[in-house]
């Protein structure tokens, strides 16, 4: 097993980026895994972002032997938490407010491509090697002694020093073609760019992203909107054809910049951003866009009905409108499709209208209830529903502001 020098050893920028519970809960696993005779080492993300000062405590250990073994024992030791997961020889732990995950090192093999990889046990290098890129399978020793020397068996730090997303192997993107978005995702997160090899090779392969399940494509997509400039990966996926295999009908989005840089300004959910982001597209073609990335119910809603909306927009551009006519246009639309329109909207009657239903009229209540009208006299039946809906009315159009002010209009109607 290839392993770090003198010169690579990272003891003492954890200890100083690491709050020390975390070092010491690595310290625990280290004398856990040694005293089983098992080299364990702290993998992925965390050592690429501890060298470039980037803050990641989401910490994965992997152990050259029973990664469940040392879970176990660092449980008891602790008094913590544990989930053990049997099928791929992982477990979590819960100590001091963290989720450690603790992995047996494997090996995978892609059956065909796009398919999910068979799982079997290996050592380190087969583990860093089922990775995706090479800044991605450095790995830090964690058991007394070495701790914190640095492993590099694929070159990942001079990857890393260079600013360079490489592959591991030709075949990479034709394994799995998720890479392929999350190689324009750190590219764009960490101010990197592509190798040249890989480059190429994402060119070659960029339609094997047809192989992939809806499903993972839905969860690469939501991973790209928790970015901070999601509509810069967008433009690089449109730049290496991508874009197309998501959305067959994409013919690039001048304006989805404009949009995405709106949303930001509106505490974005990934539910906005994600109704932005179809802003544009045809009905039709969100609709097969909904169902090839398979979106759940509650997300797909927002989907259409931000669409829809956009179709109604006109009826919002009038000044002589009543909040109640507002309340009506609006009343059956989600809370986020609305914001959606508001925010594309160049009308200023029509955001103002929005806005009045999202900032007051869709949180109007009436204090009387059907009981309260069955007391005054008014029986059962459409009656009934008719005069809480007429009330209603009157409320939002600033005629009934209190409960003394409903009791007063419902007895002036029962009187007439």
């Amino acid at each position: 097993m290839p392993t770090g020098n003198s010169l690579d050893n990272l003891n003492t920028l954890i200890r100083e980026r690491w709050p020390n519970s975390l070092v010491n809960l690595l310290k625990i696993a280290g004398e856990v895994a040694h005293g089983l005779g098992y080299p364990i080492y702290i993998v992925g993300g965390a050592v690429r972002d501890l060298l470039l000062g980037r803050t990641n405590l989401d910490l994965d250990l992997v152990v050259e032997g029973n990664g469940v073994d040392v879970a176990r024992q660092m449980a008891s030791r602790l008094n913590s938490r544990l989930v053990v997961h049997h099928r791929f020889g992982t477990a979590t732990l819960h100590a001091d407010g963290k989720g450690l995950d603790i992995i047996t090192a494997r090996r995978e093999d892609y059956p065909q491509p796009g398919a999910l990889p068979v799982v079997q046990p290996g050592n380190l290098q087969d583990d860093l090697l089922r990775r995706d890129f090479t800044i991605n399978t450095l790995a830090i020793r964690v058991e007394p002694g070495p701790f914190g020397e640095l492993v590099d068996p694929y070159g990942g730090r001079q990857d890393l020093d260079n600013h360079l997303i490489r592959i591991l192997h030709p075949r990479s993107f034709t394994d799995d073609a998720t890479r392929i978005l999350r190689a324009l995702r750190y590219e764009q997160r960490l101010g990197f760019q592509l190798e040249k090899a890989t480059a190429e090779t994402m060119h070659r392969d960029v339609t094997m992203l047809d192989t992939i399940s809806g499903d993972r494509l839905r969860h690469e997509l939501e991973l790209i909107l928790k970015e901070l400039f999601p509509e810069k990966i967008f433009s690089r996926l449109d730049e290496v054809g991508a874009m197309s295999r998501l959305l067959p009908s994409w013919k690039g989005d001048s304006d989805l910049e404009t949009r995405m840089t709106l949303t930001r300004q509106a505490a974005p959910s990934s539910s906005l951003y994600l109704a932005l982001f179809i802003y544009q597209l045809q009905p039709a073609d969100a609709e097969h866009f909904i169902i090839r990335l398979k979106f759940p119910h509650k997300v797909a809603l927002i989907l259409r009905q931000t669409l829809e909306l956009k179709t109604k927009l006109p009826l919002l551009d009038r000044t002589d409108l009543l909040p109640s006519n507002i309340y009506s246009l609006l009343k059956g639309f989600s809370p986020t499709a609305i914001q959606a329109n508001a925010l594309v909207t160049n009308l200023t009657q029509v955001r103002q209208n929005l806005h009045l239903y999202l900032d007051k009229l869709r949180y109007a209540r009436l204090s009387l209830k059907g009981d309260d009208l069955m007391a005054m006299g008014v029986g059962p039946g459409p009656i009934l529903g008719k005069l809480l809906d007429r009330l209603l009315e009157a409320k939002l159009n600033g005629e009934a502001p209190t409960r003394e002010d409903e009791v007063r209009l419902v007895k002036s109607w029962l009187a007439t």
